[in-house]
């Protein structure tokens, strides 16, 4: 099988397609030309391109049977170019395998939790219900997947919303390792909020038995997950115990992180570059409960989480260290 990977040079994007590449399977990766290499270790045909210029993607499109549309904006200087990537670019990337393979065998669009909203309960949300996004990034991410269902093509897409996803090469995770060295770190509403998680090789595991298999799972949404509900205070002792170190947990008020985040989208501002701590970020990280069950995808496909997050944090952490990141 041959499978186009989009955003294949970032986190979670470089572990699907390292998945798909040790499977045995021919792997196209759409690349800038100024994107990574670094964790693209493994075979792979390079398609240069962008999803947000639409006459880049008929060559990437074209001869392959599924499409894995991973590639997104996280971070961004405002709520339009949020837009321009994750809803105009999920646009043009439809349209051109709407164009250039019509007949494409299946796509998996990597959304996220974010688009369908927090849980107010210690329940998963089920995925039908009204999305509720509360950030420009969700609702970037809930407007691609109305796409993605709308069009000529929906029956053949299956969506994830992932939950918070950590491992390798994962930036976001560093400052809970990087802290350690200082033993002290701020909690927001003490830790407690509560949060589904999912380890990188994982997910990537659940996206590539969603790709290739024969069931008909078209238009189905997924939501994996490690089969328990952890708080933030969990993913800190588990850093703790990779790390050897305890820490100091500092109970913070929630303006002090508003400070923070205004601080940090003024340098944004400055610099003209995006900033991964904002107001927006603050209120997602406010919610009391960010919760999803992978129920569906255990009982369609057999899916079920490998990695518990104590050997997730541990794993993490050797990477970090062996890639020089601490």
């Amino acid at each position: 099988m041959r499978v186009l990977v989009t955003g294949a040079s970032g986190f979670l994007g470089s572990h699907i397609a390292e998945k798909f590449a040790k499977e045995g399977h021919e792997v196209r990766t759409l690349l800038r030309e100024a994107s990574s290499r670094q964790f693209l270790q493994f075979p792979h045909e390079e398609a240069i391109g962008d999803i947000t210029d639409a006459s880049s993607l008929h060559s990437a499109v074209t001869g392959v049977d599924v499409v894995v549309h991973s590639a997104g904006l996280i971070m961004a200087r405002s709520d339009a170019e949020f837009a321009s990537v994750n809803e105009h670019g999920t646009t043009n990337l439809y349209r051109a395998i709407e164009a250039h393979n019509p007949d494409i065998r299946r796509i998996v669009y990597i959304s996220s939790i974010a688009a369908h909203g927090a849980s107010k309960s210690d329940r998963a949300r089920p995925v039908d219900a009204p999305p509720r996004p509360v950030t420009a990034y969700g609702r970037s991410k809930l407007a691609g997947e109305l796409l993605a269902r709308r069009s000529s093509l929906g029956k053949r897409t299956v969506t994830f919303r992932p939950p918070a996803i950590y491992g390798p090469r994962d930036p976001a995770l560093l400052p809970f390792f990087q802290l350690a060295r200082y033993r002290v770190i701020p909690m927001l509403a003490g830790g407690k909020n509560r949060v589904s998680m999912v380890y990188a090789t994982d997910i990537a595991g659940a996206v590539y038995v969603a790709a290739t298999a024969e069931a008909d799972i078209g238009a189905k949404i997924y939501c994996p997950e490690d089969g328990v509900v952890h708080t933030w205070l969990d993913m800190l002792s588990a850093v703790e115990k990779a790390t050897g170190k305890k820490m100091f947990k500092l109970p913070t008020p929630r303006i002090f992180y508003d400070a923070v985040a205004m601080g940090s989208e003024a340098v944004g501002a400055v610099t003209r570059r995006p900033v991964i701590f904002t107001r927006d970020k603050v209120r997602e990280m406010s919610q009391n409960a960010w919760i999803c069950s992978a129920a569906d995808l255990q009982r369609d496909l057999g899916w079920k989480a490998e990695v518990g997050i104590t050997e997730g944090a541990r794993l993490t952490y050797d990477w970090y260290k062996d890639a020089g990141w601490l």
